[in-house]
């Protein structure tokens, strides 16, 4: 068991979804590393125009975005609207490396990719060009894109996805934009308006795929069945359990059966009594009753007074204590109780969260509010249940549902993909999961 219990519930809310905040995203073109002899760029940073002759190869007029764009998450995408297509529309859109040697069109050179204007073709790090899409000129509007998820490029032509061509190239990469003739001027779009592709949707679609994917894969109900029983007697929830197991029809007696898909009920039923009452008086608050229990059942998880068990109640007491408004009782059991834990590195952090709580006219919409919310309970109860589990001499070490396991293996596959992909695509969010589930079965049932 460890602390982390105790503010998991608030780390799993945000659970990733703030990893595209922290990304910085390009905002404008890279004045610095450009072929600043073959263009000019607008004050504004946002617009380039050729101002080579472009007689050969060497004299292109490309820049990059100041940034890389960023890979934590599903996919990237930015446009590139054509003010005027000069004398031979040969505009290009792509991505390259930090070491891309400008001069050159996106796509020529290895570690590049490019589509170009003038014949629709696409360039993956070679001269020789692949058939792709159609040409575009003056008034058209010309998007790129990757796909972390599937490890593709794609590109779009006036809000129209154009087709999708392999990632070959690794590591950061940098939106990149050529211009190649007399008079040509394009006007870059990184997100500041909005696109005339429409992105938003894409990754929807896109995300929809995977789902759809998921839901065909056939699992037979009696395992789905076997694995909600289990994660119900880990948890204590026998009620819950007994319901379900007459609901599923279930010719399998509930509890006291030696096997049931190799697994030992019994063992999982282990203290099952003991901790269903824990779990209740956790849930309504009883903080105090929880702890005689425990006093009276296992005295070894609270003898030692600065354990884990007793930091976890402790700070559930005092955080009782506020809920109702007894703040001058809440100061008084901080001091006794919660002072103890001070200087204790693994406890220092929540300790201090816990008293933040008393700065808050209205604590409850604070930064440390979720230490209110009922789900804290149920983290509480969680890890008191862990421990009580801890003491079964059987199965010291199955702290885990099968559920639990299954999504730790889950998150571990993900982890291992994201690596090799080098850490590009979104993290895997089981509340993002929920949250989409929960929305599909809404529309459906709306």
């Amino acid at each position: 068991m460890n602390s982390s219990h105790f503010t998991r519930h608030s780390s799993n809310r945000e659970d990733m979804t703030n990893e595209e905040e922290e990304e910085e995203s390009p905002t404008e073109l890279n004045t610095i590393n450009s072929s600043g002899g073959f263009l000019t760029v607008s004050p504004d940073k946002l617009s380039l125009k050729y101002a080579g002759v472009g007689q050969h190869g060497h004299d292109v007029g490309v820049a990059q975005s100041n940034k890389p764009a960023p890979f934590k998450r599903h996919a990237y995408y930015f446009e590139i609207y054509v003010k005027d297509a000069g004398v031979k529309g040969r505009m290009a859109i792509g991505f390259t490396t930090d070491n891309f040697k400008t001069g050159r069109h996106p796509g020529w050179e290895l570690n590049t990719c490019g589509y170009h204007g003038e014949d629709g073709l696409i360039y993956l790090g070679k001269r020789q060009g692949e058939a792709f899409g159609p040409a575009y000129t003056t008034g058209d509007t010309v998007g790129a894109g990757i796909n972390y998820d599937s490890q593709e490029f794609f590109f779009t032509v006036n809000g129209t996805l154009v087709g999708t061509v392999s990632k070959y190239i690794k590591g950061p990469l940098f939106p990149t934009v050529a211009v190649h003739s007399q008079n040509e001027e394009v006007a870059v779009n990184f997100g500041q308006e909005k696109f005339a592709f429409d992105f938003k949707g894409y990754e929807a679609s896109e995300r929809s795929k995977q789902q759809i994917a998921i839901e065909k894969t056939s699992v037979p109900p009696e395992l789905n069945h076997s694995l909600v029983k289990n994660y119900l007697l880990h948890f204590g929830y026998e009620e819950t359990f007994h319901a379900f197991d007459l609901a599923t029809n279930s010719t399998v007696p509930p509890i006291y059966v030696a096997q049931e898909d190799g697994v030992d009920v019994q063992d999982t039923a282990y203290a099952l009594n003991e901790r269903k009452i824990l779990r209740q008086l956790i849930g309504k608050g009883e903080i105090d009753a929880a702890l005689a229990k425990l006093r009276d059942c296992y005295p070894q998880l609270v003898q030692d007074d600065k354990s884990e068990v007793c930091f976890l109640l402790h700070c559930q007491t005092f955080i009782e204590l506020v809920r109702i408004g007894s703040l001058e009782e809440a100061v008084k059991y901080g001091r006794v109780e919660l002072a103890k834990f001070i200087g204790l590195n693994v406890f220092q952090d929540i300790v201090e969260d816990c008293f933040a709580l008393l700065v808050y006219e209205r604590p409850e919409e604070s930064n440390v509010g979720y230490f209110l919310e009922a789900s804290q309970r149920e983290v509480v109860a969680d890890a008191v249940n862990e421990a009580i589990l801890s003491t079964n001499p059987k199965h010291k070490d199955r702290l885990f549902s099968h559920l639990e396991t299954l999504l730790r293996q889950l998150m571990a596959c993900c982890l291992e993909l994201r690596l090799l992909n080098d850490g590009q695509g979104e993290s895997l969010s089981l509340n993002r999961l929920l949250e989409n589930n929960t929305c599909k079965r809404i529309k459906k049932t709306g």
